[in-house]
């Protein structure tokens, strides 16, 4: 039988851990994705994120939702890619640049597998050159990583809503890249094979690991390689490499 001064001292541990759950709710609670009457019940979602610190916080921020159940967080592109086939989530959080397979070659894959799962954009920058291709493969939305979390509540309802979402400097650079005029050389040129060599090689995979991870020969690798040089008018691996620097698919 517990003694009155046990009970009193539980009682008081009690007291403190609900004073510092109610506190930490209450920082939290600002940021919440609110609940909004016209939108789906409890969206599926994924993240697919590199950063470890940023998918931490977007994780816990994507637990607390009230319109979205996460499903799980990835950082690699083509786990991700795998990740979205088998688990067929309803929404996607999708940093551009990624090891392995880049955002916008997943992006391109899921319209075209996958046409119903809504993408969500998100970069630390958006070049040009991404705008353009992110409009191209329809995506649903782009927001900078420096939008903060009311803004990414804004776009995740906007886009639960069947609508797009452009945050404002991505609304800047739409009509700057509308007056443009085309450049010769472009990614668009190349099949998805070529693009997934490309993001390998400028990532330091020599001939032998790229034919290994993408179970293909050595060859046809190296056939891979003459292509995108000649249609990228560049020369070599440093020259594939300083091109997908410039375009923004590796750092």
């Amino acid at each position: 039988m517990l003694s009155a001064k046990r009970i009193l001292i539980a009682q008081r541990r009690f007291l403190r851990l609900k004073l510092c759950y109610t506190r930490s709710e209450s920082i939290l609670q600002p940021y919440l994705p609110r609940a909004t009457p016209n939108l789906p019940v409890m969206l599926k979602a994924l993240i697919i994120e590199d950063e470890t610190m940023l998918s931490d916080l977007l994780s816990e921020f994507f637990t607390h939702s009230v319109t979205c159940k996460l499903l799980g967080t990835y950082s690699d592109g083509q786990e991700g890619w795998e990740q979205i086939q088998s688990q067929k989530p309803d929404f996607v959080l999708l940093d551009i640049r990624l090891p392995s397979l880049n955002g916008l070659e997943i992006l391109r894959r899921t319209k075209e597998a996958l046409p119903k799962i809504k993408v969500l954009l998100f970069s630390g920058s958006f070049l040009n050159n991404h705008i353009k291709q992110a409009l191209e493969l329809e995506a649903d939305g782009m927001i900078e990583k420096a939008a903060g979390l009311n803004e990414m509540q804004k776009a995740i309802e906007t886009i639960a809503s069947g609508k797009l979402y452009f945050s404002p400097s991505i609304m800047t650079a739409m009509r700057q890249i509308m007056i443009e005029p085309e450049q010769t050389g472009s990614i668009e040129s190349l099949s998805p094979r070529e693009r997934e060599v490309l993001q390998l090689v400028s990532e330091g995979y020599s001939t032998k690991e790229i034919a290994s991870k993408l179970g293909i020969e050595v060859k046809t690798v190296e056939t891979h390689r003459t292509s995108l040089a000649k249609k990228l008018n560049v020369k070599g691996i440093a020259g594939l490499t300083r091109y997908s620097i410039k375009e923004g698919l590796v750092d």
